[in-house]
């Protein structure tokens, strides 16, 4: 926040671990790994039970920067960092014991790429390479294709703004 505000980035990259990184969060009285966790049967109600108090603790920290993003005003007085900031917060999967790359969530807080707010989308089966490709040219970049061009499609994807 503090490097956005003082106009020494644009672009930010956040990433508590990395997939495999096995976190203990101890703070929430949790004992096992993140990631053995997230590979525990579906029928497994302890696992489901601490995943969703792990990921209540992400959603809870995306929060806490989307807050003071909010309560710092914009570098030349329009508005503040949230309105010409976008954080996306995603998982590299949909479902962990799995590895399914189906229903990957995508959550989108500011108001920096112009987009509509306040709305679930589900594209279905799409592949979220026309989500990357419609994020880059929010950002101001002209690209046809995001990795594979076979996961491309119609490129960008239609109703976001």
């Amino acid at each position: 926040v503090s490097s956005l505000a003082a106009d020494f980035a644009r672009v930010a990259t956040f990433q508590i671990t990395n997939s495999v990184g096995q976190p203990r969060m101890k703070w929430l009285d949790i004992e096992e790994g993140h990631h053995t966790l997230s590979h525990e049967p579906d029928s497994n109600q302890d696992a489901y039970e601490k995943l969703l108090q792990i990921n209540t603790w992400y959603c809870e920290q995306v929060a806490y920067l989307a807050r003071r993003l909010k309560e710092t005003p914009e570098p030349g007085g329009d508005g503040n960092l949230l309105d010409h900031t976008t954080i996306l917060w995603t998982n590299e999967l949909g479902k962990g014991n799995s590895h399914t790359r189906d229903n990957i969530p995508f959550l989108f807080v500011g108001g920096g790429l112009g987009w509509k707010t306040g709305r679930a989308l589900d594209f279905g089966s799409v592949p979220h390479n026309r989500m990357l490709i419609s994020l880059c040219q929010a950002m101001g970049q002209p690209v046809e294709t995001f990795g594979n061009p076979d996961f491309c499609g119609d490129g960008a994807l239609t109703g976001l703004v």
